[in-house]
């Protein structure tokens, strides 16, 4: 009986999400370090499906800034680049200055943002996107972890 408890606690978790095609992050320790320029990479089976890219940022009320730049490049499989470009978004408003994102823990903030929407690959197999951070200083304090998302777009 238990078992059947916990495998029908783990489907229901994962099928709450049928839209995701891959989530990942990575973990920083309390700062984004202009250095790092974290890759993700992952496989698209389906070509003929459209899709939609975003960035994911956790971030802490330390973060100096109201916003993040961010510069996104997706490559595929030989590193020919596809897209590339400087996102900005806010994660504090820009008049009060209150934090922005879904709250977790505390003083911890998430924050999905799309990069590309309604896109199609050409064809099927590996790519990543590279994440660099541009903000005006190196080490970006209160940035905790950056991650990517691919997921079916809705028609």
């Amino acid at each position: 009986m238990r078992y059947v408890l916990i495998l029908l606690v783990v489907l229901l978790f994962a099928s709450c999400d049928s839209s995701r095609v891959y989530e990942q992050q990575v973990d920083f320790d309390r700062a984004w370090i202009v250095t790092d320029k974290p890759r993700f990479d992952f496989e698209i089976k389906d070509h003929t499906q459209v899709y939609s890219l975003y960035y994911t940022v956790r971030n802490s009320l330390d973060f100096p800034f109201s916003r993040l730049f961010v510069t996104y490049t997706l490559q595929d499989s030989t590193g020919i680049q596809l897209r590339q470009e400087l996102v900005s978004n806010y994660l504090f408003d820009q008049k009060t200055g209150e934090p922005q994102g879904s709250s977790g823990l505390g003083d911890l903030y998430d924050h999905r943002f799309p990069l590309v929407t309604n896109y199609q690959f050409e064809r099927p197999g590996k790519y990543s996107i590279t994440l660099e951070q541009f903000n005006r200083r190196d080490t970006l304090d209160g940035v905790l972890a950056v991650g990517a998302r691919v997921e079916l777009a809705k028609r």
